[in-house]
């Protein structure tokens, strides 16, 4: 243990860190208002009114179906509002009202995660990378990983002590983002509080109930359904190198994080490790299916393992140092970050956070516990608190006076594991050799030129996305885009249709062999603008129809009912199957960032759009036409950008 003696020994060791003690070192944030204080107050995700979702529901079918099985499908949806549809809205609405300390949606969602049995990476762990910083000795792997260590660290103190700052949806940050919003909202109760930051200054508080899932926190693989474990009790990280696994406490018996110079050594200490390479890399475990895994699992633990295993699931986070050099190539950067080769990973980990050779820093995190608001926040405040305020510098030394206190884990084999693991090596590379990254960087086309037309840059990059795949097949298809609902109590996710009438009519247009000219196809990209946005607007207010389907079949299911037809119909089996599934990364600090298809015939598209270019990951497995679809995807960003440069 970390003694008070060698703590104050440490401190006087170097006048840089003379004030480590000081509340200032200790916290990323002091926060005025409290972290929790709106949470009272949220809204409650609403229960859409039947007969909305049904319109909707239909208005996202119309341009995937052909005439005859899109009448199909509306007889099924007219017999399910008109009858069982209205049973089981009135007994989710009192479901809903039994529950008032949460959603409609929160329980059956995670529910939904953890029971899925699909392997985590890939299928459903997505991934994010830092910007690197602009010194090239603050990218060096030992320092940028210390630095990124104690930002979180400092990250971690704030959030479990009540001092983060609340996560707000400024309309007008020059207005409300201030210190007399501050002042006014600490001041009013937190039943109120709400109500005072939307009346007051048109600002949107959004649910945190998810961040404190953050660290020390694992999903942990059971037989049919998986749970979640925390124990916020633990003070040591998780490092991984070589296959091997290694701990070390971070925060001392008195709750103040280690002095910088400890963290440096300890750190050092397992990249300077000589160890061979393990030849059984547990981690590799983590990318099996998730019942296999669970047996396995179990089978490790009974041969006297529990401990060490108890020590991977409680960290307060997980490093991965992996002896890749990223340089400039995009495709190894994604590679490396969406998949790897699973030696030195633990994809159960609510996240990871991954430092290349060459100090190209980055999260691959676990789904199931929580959506990208709480990781993008975490992520953008320890880029910004390494980038500014960077605790080791490269002349930093390291010092130690515990030489054991870095402990390598052991582990108990016998051959059932070693030949689970051995399988697992062969089995998991022949699943991420079989995917394709392919990189689309328009530089033609961006936010100045959508600001002028008076366009949603984000209708127009899926407006690209819809034309692409036209262009290839000459028809529409289940496309899914993730819009967060973030500004409810335990809200989760909505799904935006980005495939719509208006997109299928510009798509016919510009595909044709005589295309309109360029005033009409600018009026066909305004309205697909517009109805995008309209649909936007609907998901983040908790008016798309997709959750609500979704709790009104699970709700025929557990009350033993007849699937409704509209369920069996193999329209809703369709758009449930998303060819197309997309996510935008909007923020200055993400260098890149991706995920998986979602089906295995599917295109997973990660996206951004800054002021003059648009930047598109498209993954795909081998056979569907990744490569030709990005050529599609440039060319048709090639035609938005020329018909808004040359139309008034």
């Amino acid at each position: 243990m970390f003694s008070s003696k060698s703590y104050w020994t440490i401190l006087h060791t170097s006048k840089r860190f003379k004030h480590w003690h000081s509340i200032e070192s200790q916290y990323w944030q002091r926060s005025k208002i409290p972290m929790m204080h709106f949470q009272p107050s949220l809204p409650r995700l609403p229960v859409p009114k039947l007969e909305a979702t049904c319109d909707r529901y239909l208005a996202a079918q119309r341009p995937i179906l052909a005439d005859e099985a899109f009448k199909k499908t509306q007889n099924y949806v007219t017999q399910f509002k008109d009858s069982i549809g209205k049973e089981l809205q009135e007994l989710l609405i009192q479901k809903d009202k039994r529950n008032k300390h949460t959603s409609y949606i929160c329980e059956p969602w995670f529910d939904m995660y953890l029971r899925d049995r699909k392997s985590l990476p890939i299928n459903y762990n997505p991934v994010l990378v830092f910007v690197n910083d602009e010194r090239p000795e603050y990218n060096n792997q030992l320092v940028k990983a210390t630095n990124m260590l104690i930002s979180s660290l400092r990250f971690y103190k704030s959030l479990k002590d009540g001092i983060l700052e609340p996560e707000v949806f400024h309309m007008n940050a020059k207005k409300s983002d201030t210190e007399r919003f501050r002042n006014i909202c600490s001041k009013v109760p937190s039943a109120l509080s709400w109500y005072a930051a939307y009346m007051l200054f048109n600002a949107y508080p959004l649910d945190m109930s998810q961040y404190h899932s953050l660290f020390n926190s694992t999903r942990i693989p059971k037989v049919g359904k998986d749970v979640i474990y925390q124990n916020a009790k633990a003070r040591h990280v998780l490092v991984q190198h070589n296959g091997n696994f290694y701990t070390f406490d971070v925060i001392d018996e008195n709750g103040y994080i280690l002095p910088p110079e400890k963290l440096l050594a300890n750190l050092k200490t397992i990249l300077d490790d000589t160890t061979a390479p393990s030849e059984f890399p547990l981690g590799i475990l983590t990318t099996l299916k998730r019942n296999e895994w669970a047996d396995l699992r179990e089978h490790f633990t009974s041969l006297g393992n529990e401990k060490s295993i108890n020590l991977i699931d409680s960290a307060l986070i997980n490093i991965c140092f992996d002896d890749v050099k990223i340089g400039e190539d995009p495709i190894v950067l994604c590679r490396n970050y969406i998949h790897g080769d699973g030696i030195d990973r633990w994809f159960d980990k609510s996240f990871s956070l991954i430092v290349t050779k060459d100090g190209v820093a980055g999260l691959n995190f676990e789904h199931s516990w929580g959506d990208g608001v709480a990781v993008l926040r975490y992520f953008q405040d320890i880029h910004k608190d390494t980038l500014t305020n960077p605790t080791v510098h490269p002349d930093t030394k390291p010092y130690n006076d515990e030489p054991n206190s870095v402990r390598k884990l052991e582990f108990n084999m016998d051959d059932k594991m070693k030949s689970a693991i051995k399988n697992a090596i062969k089995g998991y590379k022949s699943i991420y050799e079989s995917l394709d990254f392919n990189v689309v960087l328009f530089d033609g086309l961006g936010r100045n030129l959508c600001k002028k037309h008076r366009l949603s840059p984000d209708a127009i990059m899926q407006l690209g996305f819809q034309v692409a795949y036209h262009k290839l097949t000459g028809k529409c298809t289940a496309s899914y885009e993730s819009c967060s609902t973030a500004a409810f109590k335990h809200g989760r996710t909505e799904t935006i249709r980005p495939c719509t009438s208006a997109t299928k009519a510009y798509s016919e247009a510009i595909n044709s062999k005589q295309p309109p000219s360029n005033t009409e196809l600018k009026n066909l990209i305004s309205q697909c603008s517009k109805v995008h946005g309209q649909l936007t607007k609907e998901a983040a207010m908790g008016q798309g129809f997709d959750r609500h389907l979704f709790a009104l079949r699970l709700l025929a299911n557990a009350t033993n009912k007849d699937n409704p037809a509209i369920f069996e119909d193999s329209a809703y089996q369709a758009i449930n199957y998303n060819i197309i599934s997309t996510s935008t990364l909007a923020s200055p600090s993400v260098w890149a960032g991706g995920f998986g298809p979602v089906v295995s015939d599917g295109l997973g598209i990660s996206y951004s759009m800054i002021d003059d270019a648009v930047r598109v990951l498209v993954t795909s497995y081998s056979g569907s036409n990744g490569q030709d679809y990005a050529a599609a995807l440039r060319k048709s960003y090639e035609e938005l950008s020329t018909v808004l440069k040359t139309s008034n």
